[in-house]
């Protein structure tokens, strides 16, 4: 059947084809027109409808148009036709084997029947006039956008926007425009500007607060506009003095000329009790760092005319502001400003002439020779205020050519007399600003005007002017009201003052109710009457205060508002979505859907649906009563048709709008025998790689009961699906985890029953993968009662968040063994008798959040702390720092003790032994010190009697508690051994003691002295050293009475192993100190003796021998004991016939034999004591190894011809006594390779052989020398020659011949041979020396 059912595909597989195309219609006016085509191929091919080339948004116009698809007959309607209508429709469709298209016209007509004066190009009919064009619409999505942000003066600040746009054409992109209150921002060294990528970045790369506002990224297209903004607050910097004000803002610069600007700012806000006395100007000229400040006294208002100017150059300038603390820090600096007049530019005049040349020339230069000026005219005093006046005219016309300076002269009212004000430097601009005015009176001004020609006439006085501000500080804000915004903002709203000249805008100050801390609610004024204040704590009550300000000063802060909670505001909810079919039995739907994201601020108390037939364009109620489940069925549908539902949610603020409509679903019975698909998919305690999914049970489960549960996971924007647990859960939760933080992740869940795996649930709308900002976790622990339970707090509660607590993730509603209590932001869960049916993973949630979860597993170890820690919250104990212990003294006495953590005065206790209580005695001191907690016992005499239970009971108050020492058994037995000593001990002192028993100790040289410290001695006291048993007699006898007796043992090996023993003996006892030096005493001398020989090493030094190369380290003290490593290029060396580690007391060696090309490189000798190493280091390479080389072949050599040379090895005597007419014969063992020549000698001559003198050598190794009939005369030196190339030797025999009846000759002793050099030729004639002397010997 798969393989038919796949053939039949294959031929129907085709291109999209239009069956029936669109035709032109038209309409009149406000009437409907529906456009039909009819499309077959496949698969199924998707039609999209375009409007002269423009895809047909829906969402655009919501209700204007209608686009319905059934059984391959696709339609376009549009309801209320207007002539914007007047247009080409196409529709186009698409599957994977190609593309095609039908179009047609709709001309919509007006009922007035006047025709439009433009033809149709394609009809040959009137119509009316087209449209204006309409350009590609581009929908722009924020998918991520800027919160409400707080920063801090100084820091850098990033606002980001990604945003999906569709189309995503590279040519056609929109153009990113950044607002702050509505004002355009500028690139500039403060904002930088980046767009790509469907990225919007503006960054603040240095915040002041002149950057607070509400910001706003408005995404520019030609066919309109998408815009996100949010506020963002510049909190002040951290003062370089405390308490000095914030650093005012928004310099502004006004009415520059030559040598005169006026700067004006705006105020910092101020809460503290410190308020701002004045202000001080700085300029700066451009290219330079020099800050000079302009008025000597901080100026009151944020106003101040600034002179002195030099013509041509620009300046910068800023403003501090001034309490009693101190002075804050800078503004921002204002931007640079030329000092120029600005009516030069007006004087100058542009001439033209051919070609495109121009000619500028000054007025000035027409005004002909004028010399001195006309005077000024038109004085008058521009700006008043309590400290100045500034005076304006306008220059004397004409003026001439030479530059123009002005005196400002001044006459009180009524005096009659004209007082310069300039003196000293005179005014370039015309402007000026008198100070130093008397405040009260009137004054009149005049201008003179001078060039170097002189001084013109003065001006016409001005009327009489008198120093006034024409405003003063602003009247208190009016009535404040305070309502509800979001989880963490609140609506302020105030009215206006009632004097309010000159206002800049307003400053609101928050305080948490009860604190009676007011903080700034924002840094920088704002000029509307309502604010949205942000970043306040959700739950928590707050008031409010506003103050105006303008230029002069604050005004008095308004009344506090009313307490506000700070929770969300009550709306309608949003929609619901998600809309689901769960099961269909061909009459009736079974629908879920989800709660609305937002539920308004109230609880969802019921839903409204919707339903149409897809062919009908009316929606029709579903439900009359109201649904308060998310789960419903629709009764009385017609099988067959299909279907789509809306959904509606209802809170105390009214309906909500109605949910999108949902898929379209076909009224047919459910007949698969697996389960229908999961719903209501929800997600909690999501952390940085892990989040806990639930859903509930299908409504329909198939032909059998569902067994278990499958979760499958997609990235997002990966069409890859996996499967989570590859075994089927039976439960509706599974904790997912290893996620990768910050990615978004979508979900499905299958269910499975004997069947097979059922339909997939819709698939979850995505998940971002990060922990909350402060997230929260559950607590366990024990109330001051001893209940056992576990708490969670959450921040972010509102009117009508709930706790859900449940277990294995089901709700708990049943109450038998737990409690929950909730108060506020807190709830608990309290267990009343606690068990291991408690145990398990218990979860809370917090409904009417964003997520709000957590959970907490309850494990055996962890309920048995609880239990242990309730236990002792419900039987109080004294607390112990130290449970009952014993320690004994010098004279063998035993004190028992215990110390509490806190015992009061009236405290009662006893101790008790083996059941009996015991008093205070002579024996027994018992005794309780209150201020340290210490309860005490001291026994006198500690005996084999006093063996037992030892118990303490004590009693403060309700708080009870006992502690109990057993002295049994062996522990009775060491404690019993201990007092006994201690006693001894005691005794022992009486008489001569050792104070410190032996011990050993290294000297430099390396030898081990054996030291003890004796006391209580006197020159009587007798000391000996023994080892062994063996009595040592030192060369040195030691002087006890010095308290310290030494013994040396030079060159300590192990063969000084050993029972060291020391005595001290005289008339009042004696004492005994052993020390056994073996086993790991004896290993930590050898590692002392290692520690000083190690540092006293020298270099390895290279040493040639006829075996090989030997290396050489000398030290202070060397034996085979100590811990040595010899190593070749790092690679350890073990003694070997190759490589041969030996030494003597004074050096370690490693011979190298017959060394090789592969022997060359680094040697190393380690040296190991207990905590280091002593390294020594040599290269063998290069031209060392060459010479060592060369000088071991030489050795080699000439131990080789040493070897081989001819020698005798044995047999001769020294001295041979024989009587005379015997026969003698002297026979000896020579050798030599190769075999040597033997040669006798008597008396130094070569023996002449014959019948008297016989020669043999057998074997080349066996000579003798025979003589028969031996006669006085035969007496004499003997000696015979061994040679052979490599040299040889000549050994000597002296022989005694004596007559019959003689007495025996004394014998004379000899010498050893002398071994003769290997000769340079054949020595013939060259005879061997004797000996002079030989060996004795008898025979």
């Amino acid at each position: 059947m798969a393989f038919e059912r796949h053939v039949r595909e294959e031929c129907m597989i085709r291109a999209p084809e239009f069956l029936v195309r669109l035709r032109t219609h038209t309409v009149w006016e406000k009437s409907p027109v529906k456009l039909f085509c009819t499309v077959e191929g496949y698969p199924n091919p998707i039609v999209k409808w375009f409007k002269d080339n423009v895809i047909i948004d829906t969402a655009s116009e919501p209700g204007r148009y209608r686009i319905d698809s059934k059984y391959g007959v696709h339609s376009l309607e549009i309801h209320r036709c207007e002539v914007r209508d007047t247009a080409q429709y196409t529709a186009v469709a698409t599957n994977v084997h190609g593309q095609t298209s039908t179009n047609a016209s709709v001309i919509v007509k007006r009922y007035r029947g006047e025709e439009e004066p433009y033809h149709s190009v394609l009809l040959p009919m009137q119509i009316p006039m087209l449209p204006e064009i309409t350009y590609t619409k581009i929908d722009i999505m924020f998918l991520e956008k800027f919160e409400v942000t707080f920063g801090t003066e100084g820091e850098t600040l990033t606002l980001v926007c990604k945003m999906m746009i569709v189309p995503d054409m590279a040519n056609l992109q929109p153009e990113a425009q950044w607002y702050r209150d509505d004002v355009r921002i500028k690139e500039s060294k403060w904002a930088e500007m980046k767009f790509g990528a469907g990225v919007a970045r503006l960054t603040l790369t240095h915040l002041n607060k002149d950057d607070e506002g509400l910001y706003t990224l408005r995404m520019v297209t030609k066919g309109g506009s998408s815009q996100h903004c949010a506020y963002i607050f510049v909190r002040d910097a951290e003062s370089t003095v405390v308490g000095a004000p914030g650093a005012p803002m928004d310099i502004k610069i006004h009415d520059a000329n030559k040598d005169y600007v006026i700067v004006s700012w705006k105020p910092p806000n101020i809460t503290s009790d410190s308020p701002v006395i004045g202000y001080f100007v700085d300029r700066c000229e451009v290219g330079t760092e020099n800050w000079i400040q302009c008025n000597d006294s901080p100026i009151k208002i944020c106003k101040y005319p600034v002179h002195g100017l030099f013509e041509g150059r620009s300046y910068m300038y800023r403003v501090r502001a001034v309490n009693n603390k101190g002075i804050s820090r800078p503004s921002r600096v204002s931007e640079a400003v030329a000092a120029l007049d600005p009516a030069d530019l007006a004087r100058l005049q542009v001439i033209h002439l051919e070609r495109g040349k121009q000619i500028v020339i000054c007025q000035d230069e027409l005004e002909g020779d004028v010399k001195i000026p006309g005077p000024p005219t038109n004085v008058h005093a521009s700006e008043t205020s309590k400290i100045y006046v500034v005076l304006s005219w306008e220059p004397p016309a004409p003026r001439g050519r030479e530059s123009l300076m002005y005196y400002i002269e001044k006459s009180m009212v009524g005096s009659g007399t004209w007082q310069r004000v300039n003196t000293q430097i005179p005014v370039r601009s015309p402007r000026y600003a008198v100070f130093d005015l008397a405040e009260g009176k009137q004054y009149l001004f005049r201008v003179l005007a001078v060039n170097k020609f002189g001084t013109s006439d003065a001006s016409e006085p001005t009327a009489p002017i008198q120093v006034h501000e024409l405003y003063g500080i602003p009247s208190a804000p009016g009535r404040i009201l305070a309502t509800r915004n979001t989880k963490t903002s609140v609506v302020v709203q105030w009215d206006p003052p009632k004097q309010a000249g000159g206002l800049i805008g307003y400053y609101i100050d928050s305080s948490i109710v009860g604190s009676k801390q007011w903080k700034t609610c924002n840094n920088k004024p704002v000029k509307h009457t309502r604010f949205v204040v942000h970043g306040l704590t959700t739950g928590q009550n707050f008031i409010f205060r506003v103050k105006a300000v303008n230029d002069v000063g604050f005004s008095e802060e308004s009344q506090e508002s009313s307490p506000i909670n700070v929770h969300a505001a009550l709306t309608s909810p949003s929609p619901p979505y998600g809309i689901t079919l769960l099961a269909c039995d061909g009459h009736s739907m079974t629908l879920g859907w989800k709660h609305p994201r937002y539920s308004g601020g109230s609880k969802i108390t019921a839903y409204y649906i919707d339903q149409r037939d897809v062919a009908d364009l009316h929606w029709k109620e579903t439900n009359v009563p109201p649904i308060k489940e998310r789960i419903y069925k629709v009764e009385n549908l017609k099988e067959g048709s299909f279907y789509e539902f809306r959904i509606q949610a209802a809170n105390l603020a009214g309906v909500g709008l109605p949910s999108d409509a949902s898929d379209h679903f076909k009224c047919e019975t459910w007949v698969m025998p697996e389960p229908g698909p999961s719903y209501d998919m929800t997600f909690c305690e999501v952390r940085n790689t892990s989040l806990v999914i639930q859903w509930r049970a299908p409504i329909y489960t198939g032909s059998s009961a569902v067994t278990g549960y499958h979760v499958d996971i997609c990235e997002m924007g990966s069409e890859e699906w996996k499967t989570v647990n590859e075994k089927a859960v039976n439960h509706r939760y599974l904790k997912v985890s290893d996620l990768e933080e910050a990615k978004s992740y979508v979900f499905r869940v299958r269910a499975v029953n004997a069947a097979g795996v059922g339909k997939p649930s819709d698939v979850s709308e995505p998940v971002f993968v990060q922990a909350r900002p402060e997230t929260l976790e559950i607590a366990s622990g024990v109330d001051e009662e001893g209940n056992i339970y576990m708490s969670y707090k959450c921040n972010e509660m509102t009117d009508i968040s709930q706790f859900v607590w449940c277990k294995s993730y089901e709700e708990i509603t049943e109450f038998d063994r737990v409690s929950i209590e909730t108060e506020g932001d807190h709830s608990k869960i309290v267990f009343k008798n606690p068990d291991k049916e408690d145990l398990g993973t218990y979860s809370v949630s917090v409904t009417d959040t964003e997520g709000v979860s957590a959970s907490y597993v309850l494990e055996d170890k962890e309920l048995e702390k609880l239990m242990a820690l309730s236990h002792e919250i419900r039987n109080p104990m004294i607390p112990l720092k130290t449970e009952l212990s014993y320690e004994i003294f010098e004279r063998g006495q035993v004190r028992f003790w215990l110390q509490a953590e806190k015992l009061s005065s009236a405290v009662n206790y006893r101790f008790i032994v083996n059941d009996q209580e015991v008093t205070n005695s002579e024996t027994h001191k018992i005794k309780c010190d209150s201020s340290t907690g210490i309860i005490e016992m001291v026994m006198d005499k500690f005996t084999a009697h006093s063996e037992g239970t030892y118990t303490v009971q004590m009693q403060d108050g309700k708080a009870k508690n006992q502690s109990s020492l057993v002295l049994i058994g062996d522990v009775f037995k060491a404690a019993l051994e201990e007092a006994e000593f201690q006693r001894k001990e005691y005794l022992r002192k009486q008489g001569p003691h050792f104070l410190e028993y032996l011990y050993w100790h290294v000297e430099e040289d390396c030898t081990v002295m054996l030291i003890c410290k004796v006391a209580n001695v006197k020159k009587e006291t007798v000391f000996h050293w023994y080892k062994d048993e063996v009595e040592i007699i030192p060369e040195e006898p030691d002087n006890v009475m010095s308290g310290i007796c030494k013994l040396p043992i030079p060159q300590f090996s192990k063969k000084d192993q050993g029972v060291f023993k020391a005595t001290l003996t005289d008339d009042r006892g004696q004492d005994v100190s052993l020390f056994e030096v073996a086993g790991k005493v004896f290993d930590d001398i050898i590692n002392g003796i290692s520690r000083i020989a190690g540092s006293s090493a020298s270099e390895l030094k290279i040493q040639c021998t006829p075996e090989g190369i030997r290396l050489q380290c000398h030290m202070k003290y060397y034996t085979e004991e100590m811990r040595t490593v010899w190593s070749h290029k790092d690679t350890k060396i073990s003694s070997s016939e190759k490589m041969r580690i030996g030494g003597t007391s004074e050096q370690i060696w490693l011979q190298i034999c017959e060394p090789t090309d592969k022997d060359k490189g680094k040697y190393t000798i380690e040296i190991l004591d207990a905590k280091q190493s002593y390294h020594r280091t040599i290269d063998l390479s290069g031209q060392a190894y060459t010479d060592a080389y060369a000088e071991f072949q030489r050795l080699k050599q000439a131990a080789f011809a040493e070897k081989n040379r001819g020698k005798v090895i044995g047999g001769l005597p020294d001295v041979v006594t024989i009587m005379e007419n015997k026969t003698l014969s002297l026979t000896c063992t020579v050798f030599g390779d190769p075999t040597p020549e033997v040669v006798w000698y008597a008396n130094e001559k070569e023996i002449e052989l014959g019948d008297h003198f016989k020669v043999t050598l057998e074997q080349g190794k066996y000579a003798s020398l025979t003589i028969n009939g031996v006669s006085t005369e035969d007496s004499g030196k003997y000696g015979i020659n061994v040679r052979n190339k490599y040299g040889g030797e000549t050994v000597n025999v002296t022989v005694s011949v004596y007559k019959y009846g003689d007495d025996l000759p004394a014998p004379k002793l000899g010498q050893m041979p002398k071994p003769a050099p290997p000769p340079v030729q054949k020595p013939a004639a060259k005879q061997p020396q004797p000996p002079k002397t030989g060996r004795q010997t008898r025979k």
